[in-house]
């Protein structure tokens, strides 16, 4: 039985930081869905996200959850400039000045946070952290979930919810989908194409900064964060589908899943082997992806 508790509290762990990997995913994956452009850049406005929420805990006294709806707001408007200034020139050109493009901007953004901000890193303290939720009792043995790993596991769902209701419910989502599907068609039926690409860019890393800031209570910031992240997001949104929201859910669910459970069975420096046998093995079966 102490086996199945450490597999359930496993799963449960996974499942967590699975759903916060989603949300950030949700973003890439939008990008790519409606303007056809990998962002490689995509993490670094995770990183903007957390270094957001933690000005707002630090010098305001907002909780990096409240902090993540002005992380949400700022990065839009920020993603929105972006994507007019730099992404729209490229939007037709070869596949190799955008990656360029995007590549120079994980290093512009990865550098400047280094100069605003210093190498430190900057960490929050909150009511929660030293709090958990008991799912499980047998014996002496607990199923436990950290306050603050649920509490960013909700806000993440509720943001990918948001996301698919927003695309999928409303005027202006039906209007995306379609610039996504058919641009020329679109513009011919009276869509504002380029403003269907800003705000799809913007709201893609303007999600992502908003998993950014709920993840501060246990993640650190730091100008490297987005780097370490930029892989797995990659992961995820092939292994959901590029361009699907809900692949990117359940893309960044399987991979939480998958590095916890790999964890009870290799040593940690091989934690993501797993993960990258299972990346590689969709890519050869299903590079559609799962969903």
């Amino acid at each position: 039985m102490e086996y199945l508790i450490i597999l359930l509290q496993t799963l449960v762990d996974g499942i967590m930081i699975g759903g916060v990997y989603a949300v950030l995913a949700i973003g890439l994956s939008l990008v790519f869905g409606v303007m056809h452009i990998v962002n490689f850049a995509h993490a670094e406005f995770m990183m903007i996200g957390m270094f957001i929420g933690w000005l707002c805990w630090h010098f305001l006294g907002i909780d990096p959850l409240f902090g993540a709806f002005i992380a949400l707001a700022v990065t839009f408007g920020f993603g929105m400039v972006v994507q007019r200034v730099l992404i729209r020139p490229v939007l037709g050109a070869p596949q190799v000045a955008q990656i360029f493009l995007t590549v120079g901007m994980l290093f512009a953004l990865e550098n400047a946070a280094l100069m605003i901000m210093g190498a430190e890193y900057r960490s929050v303290t909150t009511p929660y952290q030293t709090q958990s939720l008991t799912l499980f009792t047998y014996g002496a043995e607990r199923v436990l979930i950290g306050m603050d790993k649920l509490y960013a596991f909700i806000m993440a769902l509720l943001s990918g919810g948001a996301v698919w209701l927003f695309l999928n419910r409303t005027r202006f989502g039906t209007a995306m989908r379609a610039t996504s599907q058919d641009p020329m068609a679109a513009k011919l039926m009276g869509v504002n194409t380029d403003l269907m690409y800003a705000v799809a860019f913007g709201l893609g890393v303007g999600t992502t900064a908003f998993g950014g800031s709920v993840v501060l209570p246990y993640i650190t910031a730091s100008p490297a964060v987005g780097s370490s992240y930029a892989v797995l997001l990659f992961t995820v949104v092939v292994l959901g589908g590029l361009g699907s929201v809900t692949g990117a859910i359940i893309g960044g669910i399987a991979v939480g899943v998958i590095q916890s459970v790999s964890a009870l069975f290799m040593p940690i420096q091989l934690q993501n082997l797993a993960l990258f046998v299972v990346f590689i093995l969709v890519l050869a079966l299903r590079p559609e992806g799962i969903v």
